[in-house]
């Protein structure tokens, strides 16, 4: 998902599909990769841009957030098709725009509408997963930017996701992913207001969101993650506490006496580190819940603890994917709402290589998002 503006020339209609508000150029700028693996290589060259079938939109993208999951798509270092195997070479799954062309079939759409792209690009429709709200889980669910490219991209008219007045594109776009994701977390946590509510990672582009989320719904968020700037971003998002690991003794007895010394209702693991999943269990109270929302690496991190431990507190331990098509609606109303507001940090497509190298060495509170308008 990422290039947006075409700097060239040759712009050509796209025959088959309904009107266009302009033409649709052949080509775009994106970010390609190659050389899969522990030592990617991520450029930007012109890609062709694709043709809407019968039932799909062409999205025009502004603006695509850069998630971690895209560096683990291009490392492969976890249990998932590859994306190269389904010939993808741009990675990108959270990108808003305006629709630029409408396939035949499409007639609850029109161009110009804003459009935001999600994770989940299409699913089957015809499960008890697709007709339960757990879409993201079903069998013939198709990932953006894994089995299908992200870039000036066609998208399904059934599973586009309005973008409603009042949320701007650098919003939306990390809304399409992190912040649904967090809204379905928090949804299945069930947790309730006046409850205890613990983000590991929690400066961080899918943790910071959850702060502003919880904090809507009542909970009391205690933040854990490292560094002045990342203090004072949780705390003034909504944290009524945060814990620096670097400096902290002990993370968990710090969790444990922000908490009457019983612990949270609920730890939020949004850091990928193999000790956040390991501590979750320990800063929980009975009872408690352990919702695993950051992804290691296949083999580097481990959730739980002694049986006995698990089994004398009650606890619960809780995976939860990206947020559903309802999910992502009900999480741009607090954002329109102006609940939440995701940090950005712009960077025109060219930086894009440098953008994600940073992002991957840690070193981005937020989230980076490309402006293809730059």
């Amino acid at each position: 998902m990422h290039p947006v503006t075409a700097d060239v020339d040759e712009d050509i209609p796209i025959l088959g599909v309904k009107p266009q508000e302009s033409a649709i150029p052949l080509t775009c700028k994106a970010g390609v990769v190659s050389n899969n693996g522990p030592n990617y290589k991520l450029t930007i060259e012109d890609v062709q841009v694709p043709t809407p079938g019968p039932n799909e939109l062409l999205i025009r993208l502004n603006t695509t957030g850069i998630c971690y999951s895209d560096i683990h798509y291009m490392l492969e270092d976890l249990d998932l098709p590859r994306m190269r195997d389904h010939g993808v070479r741009s990675p990108g799954h959270e990108g808003a725009g305006v629709v630029a062309a409408l396939g035949p079939n499409v007639t609850n759409w029109k161009v110009g509408d804003r459009a935001g792209v999600k994770p989940t690009w299409d699913t089957c429709g015809k499960c008890e997963l697709c007709w339960g709200d757990m879409e993201c889980h079903c069998k013939g669910v198709i990932p953006t930017g894994l089995k299908v490219p992200g870039r000036y991209i066609v998208s399904p008219a059934r599973y586009t996701s309005p973008i409603p007045d009042g949320v701007d594109d650098f919003s939306a776009g990390p809304i399409m992913c992190s912040g649904s994701t967090m809204y379905r977390s928090l949804k299945v946590s069930a947790l309730q207001p006046g409850d205890f509510a613990v983000f590991t990672g929690a400066g961080g582009g899918v943790g910071h969101m959850g702060i502003q989320l919880a904090h809507a719904m009542g909970l009391r968020v205690i933040g854990i993650d490292t560094g002045k700037e990342k203090r004072s971003l949780c705390l003034t998002l909504g944290c009524e506490a945060f814990i620096d690991f670097s400096e902290s003794a002990s993370v968990i007895d710090d969790v444990l006496a922000l908490t009457n010394g019983i612990g949270a209702h609920g730890v939020f693991v949004t850091a990928s580190s193999s000790k956040a999943y390991a501590d979750a269990p320990k800063m929980c109270r009975i009872g408690g819940k352990v919702m695993c929302v950051g992804m290691p690496p296949t083999g580097a991190a481990f959730v739980g603890g002694e049986p006995v431990e698990m089994i004398l507190k009650g606890l619960s331990v809780v995976g939860t994917l990206t947020g559903s098509l309802r999910d992502t609606s009900r999480t741009l109303e607090f954002a329109a709402r102006g609940l939440l507001k995701p940090l950005v940090e712009k960077c025109g497509l060219d930086n894009l290589p440098q953008a994600v190298e940073r992002l991957r060495a840690g070193k981005v509170g937020g989230r980076i998002v490309v402006d293809f308008n730059a």
